[in-house]
């Protein structure tokens, strides 16, 4: 089934989105899980179907309900959250495909480098008042100066997560 999207502006609401995060550590023996508390963003669906918009993680928001770790996250060896506070995904294109696949294509900003990404995400419902996409993709955060990996101890990719709605605020 083909869910037609409405053209217009949308805004990101973030009480209904989630962005979180995996990665596993200790030698791939502990998967350390956390979740993004301040997100914003939004975005234009054109009238011949294209899309662009942004979405923004305060980067000190990141939560793994480890208060230690999660200022460790946020020191320079990480996210560098005093340098750089935000991490942005710009998308520049999204193409409907079939079903409810949608190929998201933008610029993922981390640490103030840029990097450009695509992946697929599913149209989890749409209608006049609002979509909601759902999404899950790798990063390979070395690719984004955090290479801190102490005793070798944090291999792999990060995994992350996105469940994000908009809701339209004009045609």
């Amino acid at each position: 089934m083909t869910v037609a999207v409405e053209t217009g502006t949308w805004q990101l609401d973030p009480s209904a989105s989630a962005v979180a995060l995996r990665h596993r550590t200790m030698w791939g023996l502990v998967t350390v899980k956390g979740a993004f508390t301040a997100i914003s963003g939004g975005g234009e669906v054109r009238p011949d179907g294209s899309a662009t918009g942004t979405v923004t993680l305060d980067a000190a928001s990141l939560d793994t309900k480890h208060a230690k770790r999660d200022k460790h996250l946020r020191s320079a060896d990480f996210f560098d959250t005093d340098q750089h506070p935000e991490i942005t995904f710009a998308v520049s294109g999204a193409d409907r495909l079939e079903a409810d696949g949608v190929r998201v294509t933008g610029r993922l900003t981390v640490r103030g480098v840029s990097r450009p990404q695509t992946f697929t995400a599913r149209l989890a419902s749409a209608d006049a008042g609002g979509l909601t996409l759902e999404a899950e993709f790798t990063v390979d955060r070395g690719q984004f100066g955090m290479g801190w990996n102490q005793l070798g101890m944090m291999r792999g990719l990060t995994t992350v997560t996105a469940r994000l709605r908009f809701t339209r605020t004009a045609a």
